[in-house]
């Protein structure tokens, strides 16, 4: 058998609906070296921070019952081959519809899939995202 080294592009993102605060806090997964090649920043250097947050609020978006939603960066987090990016939106009281736009990396990967798992009121949904399909809803 023979394996040939395929690049593999993916983000993965966790959302979790907080009824106390009434708040969708995400966590995104994704290649340190991927997003790195994408903010042209490297990721031991003092500014990476503040460009990969510029470069989320650019390439995710939200709207809540067709009502966009501020997001607001919270941190992240470099740990070896991945970087993790903690943002969240306040003020969600019901969900009937989640819109979300995620074209993290799509530009600089044409094969790139971002995933997104949301947890709302015990119910699981999934979203991905990939060239082509850069807008997802899902209806709770």
């Amino acid at each position: 058998m023979s394996f040939t080294n395929v690049d593999f592009f993916s983000s993965m993102t966790k959302v979790d609906y907080i009824d106390g605060s009434k708040t969708l806090k995400f966590t995104t997964k994704m290649n340190t070296n991927h997003i790195s090649d994408a903010i042209k920043i490297n990721p031991n250097t003092a500014g990476f921070e503040a460009e990969v947050k510029k470069y989320v609020n650019n390439n995710f978006d939200v709207y809540v019952n067709g009502v966009p939603k501020t997001i607001t960066f919270t941190g992240s987090q470099v740990s070896g081959e991945t970087v993790w990016v903690y943002f969240e939106t306040g003020s969600v009281s019901d969900i009937s519809t989640l819109r979300i736009k995620n074209t993290i990396l799509l530009s600089t990967f044409p094969k790139q899939i971002n995933l997104v798992n949301i947890a709302y009121k015990g119910s699981q949904k999934t979203m991905n995202f990939q060239r082509g399909k850069e807008v997802n809803e899902v209806s709770f």
